[in-house]
């Protein structure tokens, strides 16, 4: 199952290190990555793979709202598929 993540905050060293340590401690795969700093805030969107992950996304998501919190950034996760259909036009 693939999914897709955002991130959103005031920039500041090492988000993207701790996001995806975060991903790797849990066997999550990152398949790519897009960021940029847009008036002081960082934003970035990824795309991962779960298949050999050791959480479900459910467990994912919540330690990831907690990774975020901790980092002072708004972190989000969902299934590909309903990321898609949300942002269909």
């Amino acid at each position: 199952m693939q999914i897709v993540l955002t991130i959103v905050g005031k920039d500041k060293v090492g988000i993207i290190a701790k996001v995806s340590s975060l991903l790797a401690e849990n066997n999550v795969n990152i398949l790519s990555i897009n960021q940029t700093i847009l008036e002081g805030y960082f934003t970035m969107v990824m795309l991962a793979d779960m298949e050999k992950a050791t959480v479900s996304l459910r467990e994912l998501q919540q330690i990831l709202q907690k990774k975020g919190e901790e980092i002072g950034v708004e972190i989000k996760a969902q299934h590909e598929d309903i990321f898609h259909a949300m942002h269909r036009i």
